[in-house]
């Protein structure tokens, strides 16, 4: 774990790096291991912000345990509340930066994925891919994106009734897998990685939501976020 940005009297809040492997927040109320036990141990007041789940305290926003890069927690309750009104008005984007394979047929090899409007298409750099999103497979570990292309029974699932949206630029091919940056200002859970993989982009390594993986690790960072007129990045 590394503190990027300070908490300051004007701008109560931390933004941390999280490295792959070590969880956003707490497991069990007994867990230390994970980056908000840890930045509690040097910053105490973070305990004291009260959040959706207790357990997370002042914590704006995750990364699943295998991406690494940059969280946000807020120090004191009333920016918290300010940075949630933020975030529910679009004004936190998040940019994420992956290594992606192209395997056009990835949703049709995993199932239960609507059909794709913005398919990859080599000649084609920006995409935008909107959906609804619903739990998804045994224990409801993935996630699948919703349409109006998909059907009645399947869109009375939705998480919530929210669209989400993905901004997508290819920008090189590095060691035969493309790099990907994503911007999102709302966001769902597996939200980008989801989005990518319907669209033909699996993110290597991603054992989800990648039909024919075979990278160890997961190729896919959490590397800027922008915060009323501020810039954070890896």
């Amino acid at each position: 774990m590394k503190i990027i940005k300070e908490i300051t009297e004007d701008k109560p809040y931390l933004v941390l790096y999280k490295p792959s492997g070590l969880p956003s927040a707490p497991l069990s109320p007994d867990d230390k291991n994970n980056v908000f036990s840890k930045a509690a141990e040097l910053y105490p007041c973070l305990l004291d912000v009260k959040g959706k789940k207790e357990i997370e305290h002042g914590l704006i926003h995750r990364l699943d345990t295998e991406t690494s890069g940059l969280l946000i927690i807020a120090a004191n309750q009333e920016y918290y509340e300010k940075l949630l009104q933020l975030q529910k008005e679009g004004k936190i984007i998040k940019t994420y930066t992956a290594l992606c394979n192209v395997y056009l047929e990835n949703a049709e090899k995993l199932g239960s994925f609507p059909p794709c409007e913005n398919r990859f298409r080599p000649e084609e750099k920006f995409y935008c891919q909107q959906s609804f999103f619903r739990p998804y497979g045994d224990g409801r570990k993935e996630v699948r994106p919703v349409t109006e292309a998909s059907s009645k029974i399947i869109q009375k699932k939705v998480g919530k009734s929210v669209i989400y949206q993905t901004n997508i630029e290819c920008q090189a091919i590095e060691n035969n897998q493309i790099k990907v940056k994503a911007r999102i200002s709302n966001g769902f859970r597996h939200q980008v990685r989801c989005h990518l993989a319907w669209m033909g982009l699996p993110v290597a390594g991603d054992k989800l939501y990648n039909y024919k993986n075979k990278e160890e690790d997961m190729k896919f960072f959490a590397t800027q976020i922008e915060l009323s007129g501020d810039i954070w990045y890896i």
